[in-house]
């Protein structure tokens, strides 16, 4: 029998604090001793021309998606943290059938002026992206806030990383009792 792997996604726009966020959950669950893999699902898709119909390689990433998660479950992994973009309930359909698990979907939102103060201190200036990411983190933000695919929803404006970090793991554990490996409450709800 395969072991039960947990799947916690951190959906959010561009520039939410998705990647940090999962770093930081992932050390509090390797202190905690419990396996893991973490996936930035932006290098699952990551190819280009996208195909026409297609133009954020969403179908890439779920294969590819398909594609890793039993070697993860081989090599013992009983937590998988996602971090990427769910913009509906089809979409989170979509991958719990990649998963082969359900998920527990948390949404990262902070302030727009937050948001692309963080995407010009990532990208510089002079990165020519630096501009399409500032439109998109605006777009994408409403369409989250008007989807049905998250479990819970934390701001990340002013709060610490890891301070996120713990309130996730501590949803995570609320809303997928399996998944709580530890007695840590949250620092933050």
């Amino acid at each position: 029998m395969r072991p039960t792997m947990r799947c916690l996604f951190l959906n959010g726009t561009v520039g939410a604090g998705k990647t940090s966020v999962a770093q930081a959950a992932a050390a509090l669950l390797a202190a905690d001793g419990v396996p893991h893999a973490v996936i930035d699902l932006d290098w699952l898709r990551f190819a280009w021309p996208a195909p026409a119909g297609d133009p954020f390689n969403r179908d890439l990433e779920l294969a590819n998606l398909t594609a890793m998660v039993p070697n993860f479950r081989a090599a013992g992994a009983t937590v998988l943290i996602l971090a990427g973009v769910i913009e509906g309930s089809a979409h989170r359909r979509q991958y719990e059938l990649a998963l082969g698990s359900p998920l527990v979907v948390i949404r990262l939102d902070a302030q727009l002026t937050t948001v692309r103060n963080r995407l010009r201190h990532r990208h510089g200036s002079l990165d020519p992206a630096l501009g399409w990411h500032l439109h998109r983190t605006g777009e994408l933000q409403a369409i989250l806030q008007t989807a049905d695919a998250d479990d819970a929803v934390i701001s990340t404006d002013g709060c610490d990383v890891n301070q996120v970090a713990a309130a996730v793991v501590g949803l995570a554990n609320e809303y997928s009792p399996e998944m709580n490996t530890s007695e840590r409450s949250p620092a933050t709800k």
